[in-house]
């Protein structure tokens, strides 16, 4: 189990003791999923502010991410499986590069957008279309993290060690709206936070392709347990090893959605992500209504980034906290997980100050902070271990495709009445815990190492 020291080692697949995740190869993994998460919510941080600003509907500045959420969902599995083949560090330097294309585009647009040198319908659409370079290619990172840690633990131990990458992403969410108001810069203005994150994953990625060695698989798809992630040819142990001869023995095959061993977990995640992408589509508008910031909207940056940062922190406290102290399994993390989400989203639709609203939103988030990892690792434990890298892409392509629409269905609901977006957020979060009450596998068979 990972708790007392997850800097130091994450437990390695049991093949002499020798193949664990080092201390600095950890650091490596976390940089990437913390610069991507960083920047991704330094960016939710502005863009109702840059939205406001440009004159452009609430709904209009959701759809933006829609084109990117759709290729997202169809890349994700691409990249996942050519990481079985190709090694998962050339995935993620591929998502860095996605990542940093895009981020250095959408400034510059939104900046020429901002200073009125580009009509506001113009800056969005080359937006979107910037926008689209980090689900096309950005979505190669995330899969191939989870399929490197994932391939390096037991089974008994990979929801708390898929629960600390996914802490990795949560500090990433602390971090980015706290910084984001101090990246308002004078001459770039609110496109400041994606130029400055833009210069910080070419740092990453520059740390990526020098301190992280290459670990092309000779087998491809095979799985191998191997001595070190990346000695290049199996462990003299793995014919001894009965919980990796059980799951090497089957043959993988093309990983589907909605095949038996994956449907109660995507048809959950699929529902429960909508849910979550919702209030994640509300939240900034919310502030500037409730907070009366509509006719300032450069103000509106610091109050929004104050509560995306309160819902990170609690998103970290379910993650590095609750899930290791109380050992949840995969369906505990989801079913309490999500009935948390439900609560925090009534308090959220209740808030009319800052602290009610920072309140809901940090209710929410510790309660999906329970669900994803959950989720994730419920996903990961109903396939073999031959199969954690197409595991990672259904994982991942699931979580993009609640952004397709749920965003801009939620601020459409919202702006027609607050509670017709609410009530539909709650109702999502119920429809989860009853379906996953009755379908989700028992912890006790999903963690339980094969011998």
């Amino acid at each position: 189990m990972v708790d007392a020291e997850p800097a130091e080692t994450i437990a390695a697949p049991r093949s002499g003791g020798t193949g664990g995740i080092s201390r600095a190869r950890m650091g490596l993994l976390f940089a990437v999923m913390l610069t991507t998460a960083a920047g991704n919510t330094a960016m939710q941080s502005v863009m109702p502010s840059i939205g406001t600003s440009l004159g452009v509907n609430d709904v209009w500045i959701s759809l933006a991410y829609s084109w990117s959420a759709l290729l997202w969902v169809v890349c994700a599995p691409i990249w996942a499986e050519r990481s079985d083949r190709r090694g998962r560090k050339a995935m993620m330097a591929l998502g860095m590069l996605g990542f940093i294309a895009s981020f250095l585009l959408c400034g510059l647009i939104l900046w020429i957008g901002l200073v009125g040198l580009l009509p506001a319908f113009w800056a969005l659409l080359l937006f979107a279309a910037a926008r689209s370079l980090y689900g096309g290619f950005g979505s190669a990172a995330p899969p191939a993290v989870q399929a490197y840690v994932a391939s390096r633990t037991p089974r008994s131990e990979r929801t708390q060690a898929l629960s600390l990458i996914a802490s990795s992403f949560g500090l990433g969410t602390v971090i980015g709206p706290a910084l984001a108001p101090l990246m308002v810069l004078p001459f770039v203005g609110l496109a400041g936070p994606f130029l400055v994150f833009a210069l910080i994953g070419i740092v990453t990625l520059i740390a990526l392709r020098l301190r992280l060695p290459n670990d092309e698989p000779q087998f491809p798809a095979r799985g191998s347990t191997y001595e070190s992630p990346y000695s290049g040819s199996p462990s003299a142990d793995v014919a001894k090893d009965d919980e990796d001869e059980e799951e090497e023995s089957v043959e993988p095959h093309k990983l589907r959605w909605f095949e038996p061993r994956l449907r109660p977990w995507v048809i959950s995640g699929l529902i429960g992500g909508h849910a979550q992408a919702m209030i994640l589509g509300i939240a900034g508008f919310l502030v500037l209504d409730r907070l009366g910031l509509r006719e300032d909207p450069t103000a509106g940056a610091g109050p929004v980034g104050l509560v995306l940062m309160s819902g990170a922190i609690a998103t970290l406290l379910a993650q590095w906290g609750l899930i290791p102290r109380l050992d949840l399994g995969p369906r505990a993390a989801s079913l309490w997980g999500i009935a948390i989400a439900a609560l925090g989203t009534l308090v959220l639709g209740l808030g009319q100050n800052l602290h009610t609203i920072a309140l809901g939103y940090s209710i929410a988030s510790l309660g999906f902070g329970l669900f994803r990892p959950g989720n994730t690792s419920g996903t990961s434990l109903a396939v073999t271990r031959a199969e954690q890298g197409q595991a990672g892409g259904v994982t991942a392509s699931v979580a993009g495709a609640s952004f397709i629409y749920a965003p801009a269905l939620g601020v459409w609901l919202y702006n027609t009445s607050d509670w017709l977006g609410f009530s539909l957020i709650i109702a999502l979060c119920l429809i989860v815990f009853v379906y996953g009450w009755r379908a989700l596998q028992a912890d006790a068979l999903l963690t339980q190492d094969r011998r």
